[in-house]
């Protein structure tokens, strides 16, 4: 049976997640709410949902909506999610959840406590890409990991203007938050979680960070680097070293044409088979098993928490000016 879903704003991004659930027989979306009924109306016609609410309250008080799916500013990111959990329903909140750790934890001890299901919105952790990644690095393919680094960024005054949210300090806008959490997550994807972070970053007129470097210590010894901006060129990557050998993706976080590289000295580069796939449906089939008591959730508590702190460990390091302890991101 179907998952009933309501989209908490009309953001960009719901046109990714609806065309991920229009490939599903398991994903419904019925609602969609913004603070204009107009805007919702519109929306909805325009996109064949159902039913549309001029307040994210009118949506949060229909029966039917069983799950919501929160794209919202960042800073709105923790109250609509427990707005929406004290309304009964699942919450799959987009990315980053929060920069601050105890409110993401405050946030799934009340899922926990009212059985509902709450997962943050990483797609690219659901795309079959990142599943040959890790099978890769698990079959010993690189010998020992060493190293991991990630990169994405892109100018986003050019491609979206500068009164885009995300330049918008009072709603926790910044490249670290929008893109840099992407870089986050695959190095603790591979790396696990850090014990030691350093981050350095500029801050740009509207006083959000438009560049963030960061590098970080993981277990057994393996480091971690990584760079995001708003500004410059647009790109992305992600890439494994071991001890035997290398692992390269070129497009790690929106894997829209997937490919591995595995680079081994003295040969040339073997491009390593990779199913393609709509993460977003995934993502949302993944959430919807997970209400429905028929498959693990892939992230959950245990990730979002460790994510948020890392987050919050490194912007503690670049406005100090000091690498964070262990305990910071423990």
């Amino acid at each position: 049976m179907n998952v009933k879903w309501g989209l908490l704003s009309t953001a960009a991004i719901n046109d990714a997640i609806l065309r991920g659930a229009a490939e599903s027989a398991a994903v419904e979306a019925i609602a969609v709410a913004s603070r204009d009924e107009e805007r919702a109306r519109n929306y909805a016609r325009e996109h064949g949902i159902e039913r549309s609410y001029g307040s994210y309250e009118a949506l949060l008080a229909d029966s039917d909506v069983e799950a919501v799916y929160i794209s919202l500013p960042n800073r709105l990111h923790v109250e609509w999610t427990l707005k929406a959990l004290d309304a009964g329903k699942h919450v799959l909140v987009e990315k980053p959840f929060s920069r601050h750790a105890d409110q993401v934890e405050e946030a799934f001890d009340q899922a926990d406590a009212a059985g509902l299901v709450l997962s943050e919105g990483f797609m690219w952790r659901h795309h079959p890409q990142t599943s040959r990644l890790i099978e890769l690095i698990s079959s010993g393919a690189i010998g020992r990991v060493r190293a991991v680094r990630t990169a994405f960024a892109f100018d986003l005054a050019v491609e979206r203007g500068t009164g885009d949210t995300r330049f918008d300090p009072a709603l926790d806008g910044g490249a670290l938050m929008d893109v840099g959490c992407y870089c986050i997550s695959g190095l603790r994807l591979v790396g696990g979680e850090p014990q030691r972070a350093r981050g350095e970053h500029t801050v740009g007129p509207s006083g959000v960070d438009v560049v963030f470097a960061a590098a970080l210590a993981f277990p057994d010894g393996v480091l971690g680097h990584f760079d995001c901006a708003f500004v410059g060129p647009r790109r992305a990557a992600l890439e494994v070293v071991g001890d035997d050998a290398v692992i390269f993706v070129p497009s790690p976080f929106t894997p829209t044409t997937p490919a591995i590289e595995l680079r081994r000295p003295d040969a040339e580069p073997e491009a390593i088979p990779v199913e393609d796939a709509n993460a977003y449906r995934l993502e949302l089939e993944n959430v919807g098993a997970a209400i429905r008591g028929e498959a693990p959730l892939l992230l959950g508590r245990d990730d979002a928490i460790a994510q948020a702190r890392t987050i919050e460990a490194l912007y503690q390091s670049a406005e100090t000016a000091a690498p964070t302890s262990d305990r910071s991101t423990a």
